[in-house]
């Protein structure tokens, strides 16, 4: 592919990709996070437990943030398009073949192990090339594409349940698989990006956004923009470890609410109906606080690591409110909070990682802040379920929520703060350099 037949970052093709993105976030998280819809089709088809069918949720999400490296890795040594597509053919794989439906493994390896396998192959380069494809736009452009996964949640739930109703729940999952393999589709629009495109946005990026010394700035402009090899030397990184660590108890915290939102609306005696519009406001806020926080982050009015601790603390500020309702309307209204800053979350936090790392590295640090991440997520839901069960009250496991994000937010000050005093000493250390400089233009003035 010829440079000239490519549009620039920031703009041209790269609004393809985002609505591409935007199509796959859908088809992927928005598809998991319905699935609680098949929970009970599947228990009684089977006749298991509960802890039992819930694995098969618990397998997808394991595969979706173990197989993130494994995904970034085939996209240095491949194309994103080619990682996506792929990506696209196991997802409908492991739906299809759970229509079969033979006994609750076969649903462990299909609807499990290969949705999540093709849900991360899918999600991870999706999210990556966006971040490539943009520079001074990247927190618009990553809100739109993530915000596929609100509207996709909205209309999924009642049109699954429908499908489920019309043709069961093995029919749905065929359907649904076929549905999926629009993935494909959108991973072959994802056209990737001459290489003059990628140096001209680095070199642009390297110039205006700081934390970068003037010696690696030079030997990053003369090196390969895509690395063909997974970076694992990233964990040598403070930068990248203290946004890992904050990436944990984030995860930690993000599981939680919505686990115990449905339970503790009916600890308050609040119609089942009632209930279940709470989740529709949760999709509806949230897509809202993507769109306006990667809009205003677009600005560059504020720093993005800086939006980024203001939205935790403000979605931990929230959840320690949330407890506090005693009707439906309280409930809603807090609810409201909780989802709207959740959003404005999601919208930047990929938007920071790729200021903390920088873009040559993005693709691998992508990987493994995902792989890092899960442990979080394994660990937030059942610790949080832990403490509702001795304080026997759904309200402390919105508390643990809050205040282990309020940790969270602590990690991000302290990245910050590391950063600010690298690029002090770096000022600092160029400024003899300068005065050398003007004393030889001096002298050879002189001379002449």
């Amino acid at each position: 592919m010829q440079a000239k037949d490519s549009n620039p970052p920031d703009g041209g093709y790269g609004w393809v990709v985002v609505v591409s993105a935007f199509m796959v976030m859908g088809l992927t998280v928005a598809v998991l996070k319905t699935f609680g819809l098949f929970f009970v089709e599947i228990q009684q088809h089977f006749d298991g437990l509960a802890s039992t069918t819930s694995w098969i949720t618990s397998v997808t999400i394991a595969i979706f943030h173990l197989g993130a490296p494994v995904a970034s890795s085939l996209c240095a040594r491949y194309t994103h398009r080619a990682v996506v597509i792929t990506g696209g053919f196991l997802a409908f794989s492991g739906m299809a073949l759970g229509y079969f439906g033979f006994n609750m493994v076969w649903m462990y390896v299909t609807t499990g192990f290969l949705q999540g396998l093709g849900i991360s192959f899918s999600w991870t380069p999706a999210i990556s090339i966006v971040s490539h494809y943009f520079s001074k736009k990247r927190a618009l452009a990553n809100a739109i594409a993530s915000a596929g996964e609100c509207v996709f949640a909205f209309t999924f739930g009642p049109f699954f349940q429908w499908l489920i109703s019309q043709y069961g729940w093995k029919g749905a999952l065929l359907i649904i698989g076929g549905i999926q393999l629009n993935i494909c589709i959108g991973g072959a629009l994802m056209r990737p990006l001459p290489s003059s495109c990628l140096l001209e946005a680095h070199h642009s990026e390297t110039q205006t956004s700081p934390g970068k010394s003037a010696s690696r700035t030079d030997k990053e402009d003369k090196s390969p923009i895509i690395h063909k090899t997974f970076n694992w030397m990233l964990l040598k990184r403070p930068e990248f470890v203290l946004y890992a660590i904050f990436g944990i108890l984030a995860a930690m915290s993000f599981f939680v609410p919505p686990l115990f939102l449905v339970p503790f609306s009916y600890s308050l005696g609040i119609d089942e109906s009632w209930t279940a519009s709470l989740l529709s406001i949760l999709a509806m806020v949230d897509f809202a606080g993507r769109l306006l926080c990667g809009w205003y982050a677009n600005l560059h009015v504020t720093k993005t690591i800086h939006l980024l601790a203001m939205t935790i603390t403000l979605i931990s500020t929230s959840l320690m409110l949330l407890p506090l309702a005693n009707n439906y309307v309280s409930l809603a209204i807090f609810t409201g909070l909780y989802g709207f800053f959740f959003g404005t979350t999601v919208a930047i936090h990929i938007t920071v990682l790729a200021e903390v790392v920088g873009m040559p590295e993005f693709d691998s640090a992508l990987g493994l802040f995902m792989l890092i991440r899960s442990s979080g997520g394994f660990v937030g839901p059942p610790l949080a379920g832990l403490i509702v069960d001795m304080a026997g009250d759904y309200r402390a496991g919105f508390y643990m929520a809050g205040a282990t994000l309020i940790l969270s937010a602590g990690f991000l000050v302290t990245l910050d703060q590391l950063q600010q005093r690298k690029e002090r000493g770096r000022q600092t250390s160029t400024k003899p350099e300068k005065s050398t400089l003007s004393y030889l233009s001096l002298h050879l003035l002189k001379h002449k």
